[in-house]
């Protein structure tokens, strides 16, 4: 009996044994599992207080930080501050030292994915999983991206700095170069005081007097210039050129004097006053080269245009009688359709503004009421002296013989309606226009030059009859 209740009890100390090392190694299960659990979970619960302290040390300074990505193996590796994780692999945070650790998922088929991607994609934007990266993680990147367009800004404007320096210069180089250059620069005024000076001067050459008149055409042409011709004294130097015994002095000096009367009343003025009619007619009327006088004609017509003064004084100096003998005159033919153009010109002119009501220019028609043009070419028999040019062959001339032919009918009707060669010349030139006219027609030109010409002829004719 004893010895049945020594085995029980042996029995039941066996069992206590084997429960209490049961629940011993249950515990230590149940203990190793809360580790585990709370391994995994921690990535996903909020971080101790001490970890809160790195993170916000770590906050401070990202801009001294440079964004790297974990490159993951097959062994579990340590995560480094500021390190971004790839989506897809095992993560585990040692709560005692915050250390981070991460490898490559244990599934092959995963590992084989993750070994053939390319690194590039494997790290590119677009593959990572932003759940994979911590709130601060994404402030570090977000602050890392900011400095880096700040610095490629940066770079990029002073490149643009660098770039325009290299371009332009600077504004005071530049000041400085135009006070330079305005010592050098002359003014036209400068520059007509030294071609006076040189015509003036008696120890010039013909070669440089011819030079200086030559350059000082060129500058006269402008109004303003034209004028500080007379405040330097040069009108009247022209004036007087007109005596010089070089027909080439003559020649440029007529010239200079007919660009600068052209449309200027002021030098207009001051010429006829200076005695510029006088010495132009005279050379006009005494025996010179064919150059001489077509650049005294072009100054002349120059001084009586828009002039009505000048245009009374030329008829009692008997300019008028000058062109005629002009007309005459062998050798002297390139210049007859000038005269004639010159005529023209006035008589239109007078014609124009006799029709004008303007109050303005009552006092200028006033003037021309006293230029008795027409009735002195009746007079000196320009008429038939005007309609004789029509044999001329050139179409431009003929053109303005016409027109000439034309304004001066009713005052020299009595001379046409007798003249038969008028009539014969006429004739002659209709049928030539008529066919003329005709070609161009062909050409379906239906207003042409000719048809004009053609038209002009007739109506003289049927006003003759």
């Amino acid at each position: 009996m004893s010895h049945g209740i020594c085995s029980w009890s042996i029995a039941v100390k066996l069992n206590l044994v084997v429960l209490l090392l049961f629940v011993t190694s249950f515990s230590s299960c149940i203990n190793d599992r809360v580790a585990e659990f709370a391994l995994t979970t921690k990535e996903e619960s909020d971080l101790n207080e001490e970890n809160r302290k790195e993170l916000v040390e770590e906050e401070e300074h990202l801009d001294s930080e440079d964004l790297e990505v974990f490159s993951p193996t097959n062994q579990w590796k340590t995560v480094l501050p500021g390190q971004a994780i790839p989506a897809g692999l095992h993560v585990q945070l040692n709560l005692q030292t915050g250390e981070k650790l991460a490898k490559l998922p244990d599934n092959n088929n995963e590992k084989s994915d993750v070994k053939d991607t390319p690194k590039s994609k494997r790290l590119g934007p677009i593959d990572i999983d932003p759940s994979s990266f911590t709130r601060q993680e994404l402030k570090r990147a977000l602050a890392k991206v900011k400095e880096s367009m700040k610095t490629d800004d940066t770079l990029e404007q002073k490149a643009h700095q660098e770039d325009v320096r290299k371009r332009f210069r600077p504004i005071e180089k530049l000041k400085e170069e135009f006070r330079e250059l305005n010592l050098q620069l002359e003014t036209d005024f400068d520059i007509m005081f030294k071609l006076i000076s040189k015509l003036n001067s008696s120890a010039s050459t013909l070669e440089e007097k011819i030079a200086a008149l030559y350059d000082l055409e060129y500058y006269v042409h402008q109004v303003d210039n034209a004028k500080d011709l007379l405040y330097l004294g040069g009108l009247q130097l022209l004036i007087n050129g007109l005596n010089s015994t070089e027909p080439l002095v003559k020649e440029y000096t007529s010239f200079v004097l007919g660009a600068a009367l052209s449309s200027n009343p002021r030098v207009q003025v001051a010429a006829i006053e200076g005695g510029a009619l006088q010495k132009l007619l005279v050379t006009l009327a005494t025996d010179q080269p064919l150059a001489v006088k077509k650049k005294a004609l072009f100054a002349l017509s120059s001084m009586l245009r828009h002039f009505p003064y000048a245009q009374q004084r030329f008829l009692k100096l008997g300019g008028l009688q000058v062109l005629r003998n002009l007309c005459s005159e062998k050798g002297m033919e390139t210049l007859h359709i000038r005269v004639v153009t010159l005529l023209y010109d006035l008589i239109v002119e007078k014609l124009l503004l006799t029709h004008d009501n303007d109050t303005q220019t009552r006092e200028i028609t006033q003037q021309y009421s006293q230029v008795n043009l027409v009735p002195a070419i009746v007079e000196q028999g320009w008429c038939t002296i005007i309609s004789n040019l029509l044999q001329m062959p050139e179409h431009d001339t003929r053109e303005k013989v016409l027109k000439t032919v034309h304004v001066l009918l009713a005052s020299c009707r009595d001379s046409y309606t007798g003249d038969h060669d008028l009539g014969h010349t006429l004739n002659l030139l209709r049928q030539e226009y008529e066919d003329l006219a005709a070609e161009e027609q062909k050409e379906g030109d239906e207003d042409g030059y000719f048809k004009e010409l053609l038209s002009s002829i007739n109506s003289i004719a049927q006003q003759l009859k």
